[in-house]
């Protein structure tokens, strides 16, 4: 695994070395270890453990995506989030969002005043022991101890979210893409984004393309938008009719309003900006602000360029702001679609039982399991 330099400068004021950071575990065959004792159910193990263990500190690290429904756990997660809230009867709970490398968990204390639960913030190392539970096709957390952690105690790689795939190759693949585009407005376009603006390279290169959703750490933006490249010019081949120079460059600018939309890890969350308008609006706007710098921009292509960007989420209930009514737009929203729903369905997949079914998904909607050819 690669990652640009530039990302650990902004990582290191998190406690994060670049020695410390490594790829996301993807084992299907993890899971097998699920049919042993239900005390380890889902234990995966790093190097901080042998670390730990030989220093006589906190056990073993159990990764968010080999948990199950029924596991009693103790081990040390990010706490990306922290709010204070009253049920409808009024009593006080707090609710937590849970992190490591290989996802988020959603976590409740339903009784904050008891002993046992220490003070903590948004982005404090926690050392947790509770229940896991399903609450509407989710897992969630039923804490029963909670404190703040010190320095030593956990290895800050085992909390940062990282592609498994190269970022470097991809960004070279994804760039190679600009070459291919033969209408000079529209190349001239990419090239403000993807050669010409160094700041905004680094910012994409590093950045999510979703909250928790999907391809939700470093480089997955980079990630998803490749495939959603590549989809797009595998249509063009396919379908003729289909514009290349219109497609192709709306699919590798589709997402990139997620880079303001979303703050840099390891909180990655909705900004104030991205809260108000989402990124599909935000992306427009950049788009406008780069067209002003190129002379004679068609109006047409701009016209259509932002429709298919306004349009790529389908349908007016899932946040896009206009239905596609170009060719190019509707091949752009299948294209986002289908990355989107297979990448959900391998996380899913990831940490499940290759001969049993995951449970319910919320993600998609169905109970889910691996096919059985080899």
């Amino acid at each position: 695994m690669d990652i640009p330099s530039e990302v650990f400068d902004k990582l290191a004021e998190n406690g994060i070395e670049k020695h410390d950071v490594r790829k996301r575990p993807y084992d299907p065959k993890r899971a097998k270890a699920q049919d042993g004792d239900a005390g380890t159910a889902g234990r995966a193990y790093t190097s901080a453990d042998n670390r730990n263990n030989a220093g006589g500190k906190t056990g073993h690290m159990q990764f968010i995506e080999d948990l199950r429904e029924g596991d009693s756990i103790h081990s040390i997660y990010l706490c990306k989030k922290k709010q204070e809230l009253k049920t409808k009867a009024g009593k006080a709970y707090d609710s937590l969002t849970l992190q490591d490398k290989t996802g988020t968990l959603d976590a409740k204390i339903w009784n904050p005043g008891d002993m046992g639960i220490g003070d903590f913030d948004n982005l404090d190392y926690v050392d947790v022991t509770g229940d896991i539970t399903s609450f509407q096709g989710s897992l969630q957390l039923n804490v029963r101890r909670i404190r703040r952690c010190g320095e030593g105690e956990y290895d800050p790689a085992d909390y940062l979210p990282v592609s498994e795939r190269s970022i470097d190759e991809m960004w070279t693949e994804f760039s190679n893409y600009i070459g291919k585009i033969e209408e000079p407005h529209m190349k001239a376009l990419l090239e403000s984004f993807f050669v010409d603006d160094p700041d905004f390279i680094q910012t994409f290169k590093n950045s999510s393309a979703a909250k928790t959703m999907h391809h939700g750490y470093v480089g997955g933006l980079l990630e998803h938008s490749l495939n959603v490249t590549k989809l797009c010019y595998a249509y063009c081949r396919l379908y003729p009719t289909l514009k290349r120079d219109l497609l192709v460059p709306a699919a590798m600018l589709h997402d990139i309003g997620k880079t303001r939309e979303l703050s840099p890890f390891p909180r990655n969350d909705y900004t104030d900006e991205g809260q108000l308008l989402g990124h599909i609006v935000i992306g427009c706007m950049m788009i406008d602000e780069k067209i002003k710098g190129i002379d004679g921009f068609p109006v047409v292509l701009k016209e259509e360029l932002e429709h298919c960007i306004l349009a790529h989420h389908g349908k007016l209930e899932f946040g896009s702001p206009k239905v596609p009514a170009l060719m190019e737009a509707a091949a752009l929203n299948f294209a986002d679609n289908t990355d989107a729903h297979l990448e959900m369905f391998k996380e899913i997949l990831a940490g499940s039982n290759l001969d049993a079914w995951a449970g319910y998904q919320s993600k998609v909607e169905s109970n889910v399991r691996r096919t059985d050819l080899e």
